[in-house]
């Protein structure tokens, strides 16, 4: 039996026997609790305290809206992914790591390591809920978003919509900066922790802007315009560049199945004008003196990839790119090499990092060799071991 100071009647009406008598009856409302005192709701109502005493005893639907939007911010998880979120999603991997596994309609079932300020969030709501948790149903139980509709109710909070949100904003006078009650787009808050993430060790997204809520043409327009005219050169050049890659890249490669500076200069009399290349550096082509890794370079000094003047510094699968590299048979075998390599990087890469650094030379490579005859593959193949030591590589550039 409790002692009488801490029952309401007995021990006083007073905030702290209120929330001891909640904290053992549970979230009911102003009727059921006159119940267990045996007095009538209006009794309970005029006395006043209630509704304090059952905020600061269980988490309503006011708090529940406050945490899911800081721990959207905080984590970057989309609001379907959040609102799916069950207990057994979280793996305690320390006292400051935690990793969260969500399934994202759009895609599948993803995992993320939550941010510290992500991680002591999710443990204040936790230690927040604790005591609803013991009042729910067995089938409530793995809910991780557990709460009561309303202060003073017993009705538990079954999704939150638009609506709801809205209206939060409304009541917590939230404004944006034009002073009218801030819109809150739940769907562009992933879009907002891109953009307060540490750019010092971020090298970026593609899709966070400045300001999470102006377009990237809008920013463009606005916010990005060169206004002096180095600025606007330095601008046009970056373009410039840019389709210049496009079209390097769209180019065919240049594949001689026979080793004959006749059959390089028929089969690709446009690239022959475009290098000004005489008989001498043809036949150098043709011959070997000109190889480099993976292909045979018209102008090792040309600056495409460096200082014009200087060797060219480029990375063995740049060639497979490059308009001067001319490959042949005898290539076969470094090609083979080559792809081997790319094929251990893609298996201890995240396909999305492996796209980004190597995904066109992949796919410019299996074009180069599409165009060997096969007998030329099968024969080199028996020479490839698929070993770093076999590639010129930095040490950063070495398979695990």
């Amino acid at each position: 039996m409790p002692p009488a100071a801490s029952i309401p009647f007995e021990g006083g009406w007073k905030p702290g026997n209120l929330r001891w008598l909640l904290a053992r009856v549970g979230p009911v409302s102003i009727g059921e609790f006159g119940q267990h005192l045996e007095v009538s709701a209006a009794v309970v109502r005029n006395r006043g305290g209630f509704h304090d005493a059952t905020r600061a005893v269980f988490p309503h639907l006011e708090v529940l809206i406050a945490y899911r939007l800081l721990f959207g911010i905080y984590s970057g998880i989309v609001p379907d992914g959040i609102a799916e979120l069950v207990v057994e999603d979280i793996d305690w991997a320390g006292d400051s790591t935690v990793l969260l596994s969500y399934i994202k309609r759009r895609t599948a079932a993803e995992s993320l390591n939550l941010p510290r300020r992500a991680v002591r969030l999710l443990e204040q709501w936790l230690a927040h809920s604790a005591l609803l948790r013991t009042f729910v149903t067995p089938e409530e139980i793995r809910t991780l978003w557990v709460g009561v509709s309303r202060a003073g109710g017993s009705r538990r909070v079954r999704g939150i919509d638009r609506v709801a949100v809205q209206r939060w904003a409304l009541r917590h006078a939230v404004t944006g900066n034009d002073g009218q009650p801030l819109k809150i787009h739940r769907s562009r808050i992933r879009t907002t922790h891109e953009a307060m993430r540490d750019r010092s060790s971020w090298t970026g997204s593609g899709r966070a802007t400045i300001d999470p809520n102006h377009t990237p043409d809008v920013e463009g327009d606005h916010y990005l315009t060169a206004t002096t005219p180095a600025q606007q050169h330095a601008v046009e050049t970056v373009i410039e560049d840019a389709q210049h890659d496009m079209l390097r890249r769209a180019h065919p490669p240049t594949v001689i199945t026979d080793e004959d500076a006749a059959a390089l200069a028929d089969c690709y009399p446009q690239l022959v004008a475009e290098l000004n290349l005489d008989d001498s550096v043809i036949a150098e082509l043709v011959g070997g003196q000109r190889d480099v890794f993976t292909a045979a370079c018209g102008d090792q000094l040309s600056g495409l990839h460096g200082p014009k003047g200087k060797p060219c510094p480029a990375r063995p699968w740049v060639c497979l790119l490059c308009p001067l590299a001319v490959f042949a048979p005898r290539h076969a075998g470094n090609l083979l090499r080559l792809k081997a390599f790319f094929s251990r990087q893609w298996q201890q890469m995240p396909a999305a990092h492996f796209m980004a650094v190597f995904g066109p030379y992949a796919t410019r490579i299996q074009q180069v060799l599409d165009r060997f005859d096969p007998a030329v593959l099968i024969a080199a193949a028996r020479r490839v071991e698929d070993q770093d030591d076999e590639i010129p590589l930095r040490p950063e550039e070495m398979t695990a």
